[in-house]
């Protein structure tokens, strides 16, 4: 059911537009009908399912869904119109349809735009789906929870990726130390990397929101909180702060970052990797594999840790990805669930995951995925399946991106134009205006 202040909201989600252009990434028991094409469909003969998905995750994305096409008219009868969306036209697309009603059928939403369209009343709620198809908890918690807003789960989880630490393999055996645990280790690691190649940045500290979120959470902090309605900002507790400082003092007073780098994103961040000028790095579960393909030179000398905590254990990571979502607008949301969950289980998901270099995001083939023990894959699952987190679940915080409000703090910060107190108190305060407009 659509909620009553739909226009309202169509109104704030169109001028939110200008601010969003991205989402969240520029993974048997459980789960669902594996490589079937779901429950429910039963036979659509002669109907169309029309599906947006998001153009550049997949390089080449046409094999896979004339496979899936054919599978799923065997199944169902009904024929797929795959139209592919290029990610940074794709916010305008969805604002521009959800006004006008024009919606497709299903579409891949980046995971930290789902509860904004889902607010809008653009998207079903599929938690009756979920259930019926035993998948409660077969998805992934945190990919399953940043589809989920006021109880409603507005996007099943499709595939997700997650940021762990990547190392230099030979550069560490050469330095004389073991991949860090805690967050003391990543210094001496750091270091000692440094007094062996004294021109090498040990581990570059970029402003990107997703490399400086783990040290908020590892310290225990939040990004933001929720009570009933209201959303406050959680960048000026004094756990976040303690955060941000060890960020900082890895700039500053240990010397393992380069000034540079404080204007660097993740993309900058890895390219200083790939080229030998960094020994460790905060990146990708996809990054490994494209690395290697490109610089051929590094096979066999790249490594993966979960980021560690303070004492131990891990960090908690972004995992962001795509969930896909059946629009308000379908004529048949039967055939739209089967399709969905066609996708997000089984032989098809973990087959998008191993084209894309993403996960699949249901717990067992996860599992799968650590326990094959692949150095550059099964650290990631286990970052993934057990210290994972999102962020904040709630329509505005596109705007926070938009505004690029953890970015420009973390930017003030190792710049040295502000403290990391005073840092964090400019952006909780912008942060807090947003969550209030």
């Amino acid at each position: 059911m659509m909620r009553t202040s739909r226009a309202t909201r169509l109104l704030a989600l169109a001028a939110a537009s200008t601010l969003t252009l991205t989402a969240c990434g520029s993974d048997d028991s459980g789960s669902g009908s594996g490589g079937d094409a779901g429950s429910g469909g039963g036979d659509a003969s002669g109907e169309t399912l029309t599906v947006w998905i998001m153009e550049g995750t997949n390089p080449d994305a046409t094999p896979f869904f004339e496979e899936v096409s054919t599978a799923f008219e065997e199944e169902t009868g009904a024929t797929l119109d795959i139209q592919y969306v290029p990610w940074a036209s794709a916010h305008d697309k969805f604002t521009n349809s959800i006004a006008g009603g024009t919606g497709p059928d299903v579409a891949e939403v980046g995971t930290t735009w789902t509860p904004e369209f889902g607010d809008a009343g653009a998207l079903m709620d599929v938690s009756d789906k979920i259930e019926e198809a035993g998948l409660a908890d077969g998805y992934v918690d945190s990919v399953l929870e940043s589809g989920t807003l006021d109880g409603a789960v507005y996007g099943a989880p499709w595939y997700a990726g997650v940021r762990s630490i990547i190392y230099r393999t030979d550069l560490l055996e050469e330095a004389g130390v073991e991949p860090p645990t805690t967050w003391d280790e990543l210094v001496s690691v750091g270091e000692a990397l440094k007094e062996s190649d004294p021109d090498l940045i040990p581990f570059p500290v970029p402003n990107s929101t997703h490399t400086t979120t783990p040290f908020i959470w590892g310290a225990g902090g939040e990004v933001a909180t929720q009570e009933g309605d209201t959303w406050e900002s959680g960048l000026d507790s004094p756990e976040s702060i303690e955060g941000l400082q060890f960020l900082e003092s890895l700039a500053g007073e240990h010397d393992l970052s380069t000034p540079a780098a404080s204007t660097w994103n993740e993309a900058d961040t890895r390219d200083a990797f790939a080229r030998g000028e960094a020994g460790m790095i905060i990146s990708g579960s996809w990054t490994p594999k494209s690395i290697v393909e490109a610089n051929g030179d590094l096979e066999g000398k790249l490594g993966v840790v979960p980021i560690p905590g303070p004492d131990g254990g891990m960090s908690p990571s972004f995992a962001g990805g795509s969930h896909l979502s059946v629009f308000e607008t379908t004529d048949n949301e039967d055939l739209a669930w089967t399709f969905v969950e066609m996708m997000t289980t089984g032989e098809y998901a973990e087959m998008w995951g191993e084209q894309t270099g993403f996960f699949p995001a249901t717990n067992d083939l996860l599992s799968q995925l650590e326990e094959a023990e692949d150095p550059l894959v099964a650290p990631f699952a286990q970052q993934m399946l057990e210290a994972s987190a999102t962020l904040p679940v709630t329509p505005q915080w596109g705007q926070v991106e938009g505004a690029q409000t953890i970015p420009a703090m973390m930017e003030s910060i190792l710049g040295g134009k502000a403290s990391p107190e005073e840092a964090a108190t400019t952006a909780a305060d912008e942060m807090n205006e947003i969550f209030g407009s």
